[in-house]
């Protein structure tokens, strides 16, 4: 069997308060997912079930040492999951807020791409 890809999704997510960028990750890979029906995965692709997906996730994001990962996974609801998390993404001076818990002035950015994959014969 081959894998064939079947879609590329693209998101961004925003911490800006707290300075996590699990949060920030996460957002993002929901962002990338937040508006497809994949609907081709039974219709097009023939599987019998969306866990059959394999689900490629890259994240760029300051701070990548601090993700955690199984957080950001756990935003997707199916398929064969793995992530892929490095330095990029933004870091941008915003406001601290002390009742937000915030420890410096920084909002992290985040960017995601969530590749979805299939085997075909």
């Amino acid at each position: 069997m081959a894998r064939k890809c079947f879609i590329i999704e693209m998101g961004m997510g925003i911490d800006q308060h707290g300075q996590e960028p699990t949060v920030a990750a996460a957002r993002a890979v929901r962002n990338a997912i937040a508006n497809n029906a994949l609907l081709g995965i039974w219709e097009v692709a023939g599987l019998s079930h969306p866990n059959q997906m394999i689900v490629e996730v890259q994240v760029a994001v300051p701070y990548p040492e601090q993700v955690r990962e199984d957080e950001v996974l756990a935003v997707l609801p199916f398929g064969q999951k793995t992530l892929k998390v490095e330095q990029g993404g933004m870091v941008v001076q915003g406001r601290a807020i002390e009742g937000l818990n915030d420890k410096n002035n920084e909002m992290l950015i985040a960017n995601a791409a969530v590749t979805v994959w299939v085997e075909k014969n």
